[in-house]
């Protein structure tokens, strides 16, 4: 069992305060009611793909069920800080399996429209994933290690240094190449 994930708790209860049905939310996300009852129970580390669809199907921004306090004005993070680490599956069979350790940058900052991560991702996948895709925009810069990402029809690989900047409504991947890679993402999502 994985350790609990605190989204599920955030996700219920903007579900309920909306008076929506796990039904209709699954519906409206186009998310399995199991996924989003997992999710909700905390045994489910989710992917950043049916995040998005959630949020946006409850009327809000990712970073909603992301923070803890909003903070107005500017958020400053300070590499000495530990802050909490967010896992996600990736796209992985098995959703319990954590390949994608994320940092939040701008924790609490409540007026944003960008969602700035350092992500950690670990174990690459033995077989081609499905693409997923969302509305939105993504900015992601190698730290280190080998990322490939699939965009489209088309393959990139990136080492440490280069960056891509796409429309995330193009389905995509990414992962690490030969082991581990440390990248900043940068993901923007409509709501």
């Amino acid at each position: 069992m994985p350790e609990k994930n605190k989204l599920g708790a955030k996700i219920k209860q903007l579900r309920e305060f909306r008076q929506i049905s796990l039904e209709e939310l699954a519906e409206q996300s186009e998310t399995a009611v199991d996924l989003l009852t997992q999710l909700e129970n905390g045994e489910l580390v989710p992917s950043l793909t049916p995040l998005v669809q959630i949020t946006r199907a409850l009327g809000v921004r990712l970073g909603t069920i992301l923070d803890d306090a909003p903070l107005q004005g500017p958020v400053v993070t300070r590499a000495d800080e530990k802050k909490e680490v967010i896992r996600f599956s990736g796209k992985v069979v098995t959703p319990q399996k954590t390949t994608l350790y994320f940092k939040p940058l701008a924790e609490g900052k409540s007026d944003r429209h960008m969602e700035p991560f350092l992500i950690d991702v670990h174990v690459p996948p033995t077989e081609e994933l499905p693409l997923s895709s969302h509305e939105g925009e993504e900015f992601v810069y190698v730290l280190s290690g080998k990322i490939a990402v699939r965009y489209g029809q088309k393959k990139y690989e990136l080492f440490e240094g280069d960056s891509i900047y796409y429309d995330s409504i193009v389905p995509h991947d990414l992962h690490a190449v030969n082991g581990s890679a440390k990248i900043l993402a940068v993901v923007y999502t409509p709501y």
